[in-house]
């Protein structure tokens, strides 16, 4: 089975999430950068597929880095280069016969470039919307988790549960 990689477009994606869009027009860029950091890393830890979010210097100008947030890496691209050309490159570089490499943008041009590379393409809406079905897992799986905990907690066994469940079943049906 090939490994997978999730390139994200960063500000594509800030531009096209509606709580994301809301952030940067309040002139508060760092907390969409974060805001986006923080959704793609639930969604890495959860789906198991590894993710790179890249950032033009369009915004933060003259830092080119790449770094560990969240358990995602952060690329930054040096000044003049764009997020486009660096996934570009790097989608050349990634996408092997042991590795399935997607990109994450609304760009149609971007779109049919990294296509073209023979790399899989999602865009802005899609991710959002598996962001947020992952998100409701998350949830229900923590509520089954507290479920279980709390019955782990209970004075009942689970013989004890199991007859009483019986008996419930069968008085309701009369």
């Amino acid at each position: 089975m090939k490994k997978e990689l999730l390139i994200v477009d960063g500000y594509n994606i800030i531009g096209a999430w509606p709580h994301l869009v809301k952030l940067k027009n309040q002139d508060k860029m760092e907390d969409a950068r974060d805001s986006l950091l923080h959704e793609l890393s639930n969604y890495q830890k959860y789906t198991g597929i590894k993710i790179r979010v890249v950032f033009d210097a369009q915004f933060v100008p003259g830092i080119q880095q790449s770094y560990e947030k969240y358990q995602l890496t952060v690329v930054f691209t040096k000044e003049g280069e764009t997020a486009d050309s660096y996934i570009e490159r790097v989608v050349g570089i990634e996408n092997t016969i042991v590795t399935q490499v997607t990109v994450a943008t609304s760009d149609l041009a971007e779109q049919w470039i990294v296509f073209q590379k023979g790399a899989l393409r999602k865009s802005a809406n899609e991710l959002f919307s598996d962001v947020k079905r992952i998100k409701k897992a998350i949830e229900a799986d923590t509520k089954e988790y507290r479920l279980q905990s709390y019955r782990r907690n209970s004075p009942w066994s689970h013989h004890q549960m199991d007859r009483l469940e019986k008996l419930r079943d069968d008085l309701t049906k009369y």
